[in-house]
Parts: structure tokens; sequence; C-alpha cells
């Protein structure tokens, strides 16, 4: 998927009628965040369902919707992911999950990710293989809840976890270098902290070393609030990674990660 170059509203207010009808209808991406919570997750499933002939799937995913205890974008994308899952399931219907995670509308896209973590006979070798698509998506949108919706079973694995995401740090695109790091924050936004990293953030190391001189930004604003996230509650082992990495990377790359990950500690 190629990223819209679409230049998007300010607010929402202000979002022609045009465009917030075809991103109801799944037919064009958000072009930023504003766009991407503009949209009414029951309007556009109710749209996509009825395009692809599966109206017998909304009731009992909307009624998962009208369970929640708190709506939120990520709430209601788990959701509608995990009530996909469990209907395509029911119906033997797994090519239809595999239609929308290539869907041309990145929140329809949004929807795989917990549909993969709702599948329990996956370990979590699997869930992190079949997350890659959507870890390196070119939507920032479905990028965001790949690793959202991947983090209690990397938390609930994490040595495992952290192993297979230390091969990741190798690969040739930024997005899935920086899925590694995102993923495995201490802390991170919007999502449950990982209390082993609050309290080991060297678990982290082998995560973190091979991205210390990332060439991307998108990774090394990562590393950098990984590290900044530890700093919070292991302020020293921040501060002597930080000097260790000085003198074996004198780059301008690593650097700006240290000045990140420092930047709680030196206030």
């Amino acid at each position: 998927m190629k990223a819209t170059t679409r230049k998007g509203s300010k607010s929402i207010k202000e979002i022609p009628t045009e465009i917030l009808k075809q991103l109801h209808h799944g037919e064009i991406e958000t072009a930023n965040l504003v766009e991407w919570l503009a949209i009414d997750q029951r309007e556009l499933l109710k749209n996509v369902l009825q395009q692809h002939n599966k109206e017998h799937y909304l009731k009992a995913i909307v009624a998962r919707i009208d369970l929640l205890k708190k709506e939120t974008i990520t709430t209601v994308y788990e959701a509608i992911g995990t009530g996909l899952f469990k209907e395509a399931t029911k119906k033997q219907d797994n090519e239809f999950l595999t239609l929308l995670a290539t869907h041309r509308s990145d929140a329809v896209r949004c929807w795989i990710p917990y549909a993969i973590h709702a599948d329990t006979s996956l370990n979590i070798q699997q869930k992190l293989l079949q997350i890659q698509p959507a870890a390196s998506d070119a939507h920032f949108g479905v990028r965001e809840v790949a690793w959202l919706a991947l983090r209690k079973a990397i938390a609930q694995h994490l040595e495992e976890s952290l192993q297979i995401l230390s091969d990741w740090t190798n690969h040739a695109n930024e997005n899935i270098r920086r899925f590694a790091s995102e993923s495995t924050r201490p802390r991170g936004v919007w999502c449950q902290h990982i209390q082993a990293l609050k309290d080991q953030p060297e678990l982290g190391l082998q995560i973190l070393d091979p991205l210390k001189a990332d060439p991307a930004k998108y990774v090394r604003d990562s590393v950098g609030n990984w590290l900044n996230d530890a700093s919070k509650t292991q302020p020293d082992f921040v501060r002597n990674l930080c000097a260790r990495w000085s003198t074996e990377s004198d780059t301008p790359a690593t650097h700006y990660i240290i000045k990140k990950a420092l930047r709680t500690i030196d206030k």
C-alpha cells in the first residue's frame, strides 16, 4: 500500500462531506490523524460488510462494541477485529480476513492486527510473523495498531518476543525495525506498561544496541523514547548506556538518540 499524499483537514468539522463519505465507505485512506479519529467505525463496518455480502456478521460484532466499558479508537478496533475473527472462523471464511488485510482503507486494515491477536491457535512467533505486513504498512495508523494489538502477547511471552524481535533490528525496512523498538517500550503510549522492562530495561539491550545508530529518524525517535521510558524507573541504566554508546558510536545518529533518551533526566 502506498501512503496517501492528499492533505487532510486540520479539524473534524473541516473535513469535506464528500471526503467523509468516502472514508466511511472505505474508498480512500485517511490523510492525517484528524481523519483517522473522525471515522465512525460502526458505519464503516456496516458499509464494508455490505460491499462483500457479509451483512450477517454485523449484529454480533456491533454487540461486542456495545459491551465496551469505554469506547476509544483502539478498543473499538479490537472489538471489530476480534469479532471479525470469531465470525470468519465460525463460517470457515478466512479468505475474507485475507481480503481485508489488503483493503484500500487503512482503517479497515487496522482491524486485522486484532484479528491476529484473537487467534489463540497461533504462538507468539506465528503472531509476530503474521503481523509483519501491518508493521510495515505505508500508513502510520496501521503501523501503530500493529504493535498495540500484539503488545499484550509480547509482554506475556517477553523473553521469546525479544529474541524474535532482535532479528527484526537488521531488517531492511525501517518500519519493521521501528516495530521491534516501539512494541517493547517499557511504558509506551496508549498502552499498558511492561513491568519487567521497567524493572530490568537491560533485557531490551538485544534490541537497543543494534539500533543505536539507525539511519532512520523514525527508528531513532522510537529508541530514544524507549530509553526515556526506562529513565523514569532506572535512570542509572540509561545514563550508563548512553555513556557507553557515546564512546562506541560517536555519530550524529547516536547523539540524537542520547539527547532524546536523557531529556527527562536532564530537566
